[in-house]
């Protein structure tokens, strides 16, 4: 398992994979920076399942790996956006807890998410499969290596930790995997070329229910 927190993997598979993947995708209902809830989606729900994924995702969460969220990201000229440095900590539920360690309770299309503490998030680990090349050029993705290990952090001390240490810029080619703790500090600038880029983000838990005995939702 990484100390730096993530892992890049070129060609983990195939640029027929991924257009296949984007045409597949076609339909779905789509805000300003991509699409929600998508482990249903038939395709997704395949790729999720793919063993070259389920093989990354069982190296740092164990042997029942098991994909419960999915986000598309859809970086364009027309829609160009950039995510200020920050740490993933909400979890979608299928019900709410009054337990003190869980906050900032809320509804997205149906879906249960709070703010969840951080021995919850430590469990997980991110896929970011590339379904078009992520270049300097095109707003990709920056995380600070190591910064997964700091626990819990306010605004404040994320902002120091960005501003003492150095960060890195994870490029990929079409098919390649980032694969990231959601508690690595991270963020992306807006693309300064025309060229598009969009990562289709698939959650892993090794459990669907959290240590706390919570259910997590498929989203």
């Amino acid at each position: 398992m990484s100390i730096v927190g993530f892992s890049i993997h070129d060609s983990v598979i195939s640029p027929l994979e991924c257009e296949r993947l984007v045409a597949s995708l076609a339909g779905t209902v789509r805000s300003r920076a991509g699409a929600r809830h998508l482990m249903r989606h038939p395709a997704v729900k395949t790729i999720a399942g793919d063993p070259r994924l389920l093989d990354l995702a069982r190296e740092w969460v164990g042997p029942d790996a098991i994909p419960y969220r999915a986000t598309l990201f859809d970086k364009s000229v027309s829609s160009n956006w950039l995510v200020t440095w920050h740490r993933d900590t909400a979890l979608p539920l299928r019900v709410r807890s009054n337990d003190p360690r869980w906050g900032s309770w809320s509804t997205k299309a149906g879906i249960i998410y709070a703010q969840a503490p951080a021995p919850e998030l430590e469990r997980i680990v991110a896929l970011r499969l590339h379904l078009d090349p992520s270049t300097r050029e095109n707003g990709p993705l920056r995380v600070v290596p190591g910064s997964h290990l700091h626990g819990a952090l306010s605004e404040e001390a994320v902002r120091d930790l960005v501003a003492s240490g150095p960060f890195t810029e994870c490029l990929s080619d079409i098919g390649g995997m980032v694969r990231m703790r959601p508690l690595i500090v991270h963020a992306s600038s807006k693309a300064v070329n025309e060229a598009r880029r969009r990562v289709l983000h698939i959650e892993y838990a090794p459990s669907l229910h959290t240590l706390d005995g919570l259910p997590l939702a498929i989203a």
